[in-house]
């Protein structure tokens, strides 16, 4: 196990503590019991120069036709005035504006918001657009959602399936390099 923590701690040095015990709750070797709903990102999008038009499809492009959430949380952001409101009434989402200045009463896109900074943007340099799009894609999609463990999960990623039943013998860890080797998958495969 000392062996295994230290292999962690060197190809993954941006990892906290909570973060290596997630990993090997993924690889089954240890049992944490929690409970609390999915977090899982439906869509993102990038611009550098945001627009209530661009959030109207932003949000179009996030609520496909019978796919509405029922709810939209939001803040209070010039940049949705009134047609942002208008186009939600018109798909049947019902609207919560948060409190002015109280980010804590929308905790999980904070948290998600945290989280991108911490473990991705904060390491790297941001060339273009393009360049941002791809390092978000590939943090959500390959790592985020598929292979992060998450404390409100029972320590299982966002999308189900990816925790694994316990290896019986011997067995050997494979890794696989997540956006550019600043993250990392594990898996367990038998020896």
């Amino acid at each position: 196990m000392r062996a295994l923590i230290r292999r962690l701690s060197r190809e993954n040095v941006l990892w906290r503590a909570e973060t290596f015990h997630g990993h090997l709750v993924l690889l089954a070797f240890d049992p944490v019991i929690l409970s609390h709903s999915r977090r899982r990102v439906v869509h993102f999008g990038v611009t550098a120069h945001p627009t209530m038009t661009w959030v109207i499809q932003q949000l179009r492009e996030a609520t496909p036709f019978d796919l509405q959430p029922r709810y939209m949380f939001r803040d209070n952001d010039g940049i949705y005035g009134d047609e942002v409101s208008r186009f939600l009434v018109g798909t049947g989402i019902e609207e919560v504006k948060t409190a002015y200045r109280s980010p804590w009463q929308n905790p999980f896109v904070e948290r998600f918001g945290g989280t991108l900074r911490r473990e991705l943007l904060d390491h790297v340099l941001i060339l273009n657009e393009g360049h941002l799009k791809r390092l978000l894609k590939e943090f959500i999609e390959e790592y985020y959602h598929s292979a992060r463990p998450h404390q409100g999960l029972d320590g299982d990623p966002p999308i189900t399936g990816a925790k694994l039943e316990p290896v019986t013998g011997a067995s050997r860890l494979v890794s696989i390099p997540v956006v550019g080797g600043l993250h990392h998958r594990y898996v367990r495969v038998a020896a």
